[in-house]
């Protein structure tokens, strides 16, 4: 039941505390009609309870304000973590706070703040599922607390308005031909492999084990080993705007080159991403600006290419 609400805050009774009213109302009857004291104090006791239920419910809902909120690598269609900071002035109050933020075009599970921390800030991770690539907006937030009696439900509203990126749903791309290009390999200098490499003079924090003996009689002071390893050099990606019309197939298209992006950070592989446009041609490196970019391209085109070559 509704009791009251606003563009900020809601009051509503819980079906606990619809059960405890009827349950006062008729104990403040028949105290009334018997005048029995035992049922008076009985009815002050139940009405104190709801007194104070709303007092701690309504501490609850104050002292928090919204510091920022992050979407981190949000993708459409797949379930992700938004960064939500809230700053506390009530430091240490028990809260019981559900969250529920309203995202156009997705949705998000509610989160709990239980216990507020004594430095001032809270990071609460709540689980979104957005369902297309591209800007879509944070509205609101909204705080529900029934702290601590569940009798009756409090609920407070946060306008935000605060612009998130989508990234595009990583598809699992098919496997490369031999001899792709931009997909050689180099030797780097890497400590803990197998593969000895030389000898360097010892630096603070190097293990014993890895003390090279004999370089070490040779010089008179401590040599360690070094070591190397073979590492895949980056990825290239290459996508022609103006070869591609609006439609599935271009959203399919940078799906697939979302998922080579995040196979290559997986592999912990460097990753660039050249767009060609009809006005100009820009490249972006990096894993992160590389999704960005192609969550905000757009086709240009007027018709589906037949081969388009986009991964060299």
């Amino acid at each position: 039941m509704q009791l009251w609400s606003d563009r900020r805050l809601r009051l509503s009774l819980t079906g606990l505390g619809a059960q405890c009213l009827l349950a006062l109302l008729a104990v403040g009857a028949f105290s009334v009609n018997t005048g029995n004291n035992l049922l008076y104090l009985v009815f002050s006791l139940m009405l104190g309870l709801f007194l104070v239920s709303g007092v701690l419910s309504r501490r609850a809902l104050q002292g928090l304000g919204v510091v920022g909120l992050e979407e981190g690598n949000l993708f459409a269609r797949v379930r992700g973590g938004l960064r939500l900071r809230i700053r506390d002035n009530g430091r240490g109050r028990i809260r019981g706070l559900e969250l529920h933020l309203t995202l156009e075009d997705g949705q998000v599970e509610p989160g709990f703040l239980g216990r507020t921390t004594s430095d001032g800030e809270i990071l609460v991770v709540l689980q979104a599922r957005a369902g297309h690539r591209g800007w879509t907006k944070a509205r609101r937030l909204e705080l529900r607390t029934r702290f601590p009696f569940g009798l009756v439900e409090k609920a407070r509203f946060i306008d935000l308005d605060q612009d998130l990126l989508i990234l595009p749903h990583p598809r699992t791309p098919p496997a490369p031909p031999a001899g792709w290009r931009g997909e050689g390999h180099r030797t780097v200098t890497q400590e803990g492999t197998s593969s000895p490499e030389g000898a360097r003079p010892w630096r603070a924090g190097d293990p014993p084990g890895r003390v090279h003996w004999k370089r070490t009689a040779q010089r008179s002071q401590l040599w360690v080993r070094t070591f190397h390893e073979e590492r895949p050099q980056g990825l290239h990606l290459r996508l022609d705007l103006a070869a591609w019309a609006p439609g599935r197939p271009f959203e399919r298209e940078l799906e697939r080159l979302s998922g080579a992006v995040l196979q290559a950070r997986l592999q912990k592989r460097e990753v660039s991403l050249e767009l060609q446009g009809a006005l100009e041609t820009r490249e972006v490196r990096g894993h992160t600006p590389c999704w960005r970019a192609l969550a905000l391209a757009q086709a240009e085109g007027s018709g589906d290419p037949a081969a388009p070559e986009n991964l060299r």
